[in-house]
């Protein structure tokens, strides 16, 4: 599914215009990527959580070259699906 086809779900099963829905799905959006980068989880009951989680350093080859080379640590997102969302998929 696209973020089109998401808009379009989400504008007929709320009741919404589309440019409203398209609004609604960026706030939304934007919001979990503010709280992700303050380090913040979030956590939407029945659906997921969403938080931030921390790569060490390691040790990486250049496969163009072969040389060892250090990929630095890096802070990633993470999902985590919820129990009911679990359910639903089975």
């Amino acid at each position: 599914m696209t973020k089109a086809e998401l808009i379009d779900k989400i504008s007929s099963g709320a009741g919404l215009s589309k440019v409203d829905a398209s609004k609604s799905l960026d706030s939304t959006l934007n919001s979990i990527k503010a709280a992700l980068k303050k380090g913040q989880k979030v956590t939407l009951v029945g659906f997921g959580t969403f938080s931030v989680a921390k790569r060490k350093s390691r040790k990486g080859r250049n496969p163009r070259t072969g040389d060892v080379i250090t990929i630095p640590a890096a802070k990633i997102p993470k999902f985590t699906a919820g129990k009911a969302l679990k359910d639903a998929v089975r």
